[in-house]
């Protein structure tokens, strides 16, 4: 299932002339490289070195997909979150219940993130989580009327980033309320911001 997803997230942000099976083949192996490492070392003692050794690719080869560690890590994560949006099918259509399963999808894949979880809190996780919450706001303001002067990309950026925190609080909260609790809070919290920006 990761394989596909990460598959389905190269393809996705690949250009047209990045459609070469063989750059697929390597940043998904790229991919699966990072994850297999994750789950036996820290995310800062790994190097490039490892994760092209661990690939079986070299390390120009490394440098050809990403520009460092990071970048890589951020391609993961989002091909993950990306397949777990897709298996739910969710998407932003209205306030009424697709805000609470946005919400609930975040802090799904939070918990769900278990390759790694001693080092999750310290995770640039949200370079990859909000871009995709913030896509699926702009696909879903595009089908609303919004008062004159309000910024469709402000608007998703600021729901994506209100969600993602909370969802991260709520992650590293010890004893933490179920998840579908948290996203029934955070959709209260986030549905006003909408419903200002709509007519």
């Amino acid at each position: 299932m990761l394989r596909v997803a990460m598959a389905d997230a190269i393809q996705s942000s690949s250009t047209a002339e990045n459609t070469d099976p063989r750059v697929l083949r390597s940043r998904q192996m790229l991919m699966e490289s990072l994850l297999r490492l994750l789950s036996r070392k820290e995310f800062d003692d790994i190097s490039i070195q490892e994760i092209a050794d661990e690939a079986t690719l070299n390390r120009a080869t490394f440098y050809l997909h990403y520009p460092d560690k990071n970048a890589l890590l951020q391609a993961m994560t989002a091909a993950r979150f990306r397949d777990l949006i897709a298996r739910r099918g969710l998407s932003f259509s209205n306030c009424d219940g697709a805000l609470r399963a946005i919400a609930l999808g975040v802090c799904d894949y939070l918990a769900e993130t278990t390759g790694c979880p001693s080092q999750l809190a310290k995770m640039p996780l949200e370079g990859s989580i909000i871009p995709v919450v913030e896509g699926m706001f702009q696909e879903g303001a595009a089908n609303h009327a919004m008062v004159p002067g309000t910024d469709p990309k402000l608007l998703a950026t600021t729901a994506a980033w209100a969600i993602f925190g909370a969802a991260r609080r709520w992650h590293q909260t010890p004893d933490r309320i179920p998840a579908e609790e948290m996203a029934a809070k955070i959709e209260a919290m986030v549905k006003p911001i909408f419903l200002i920006a709509s007519m």
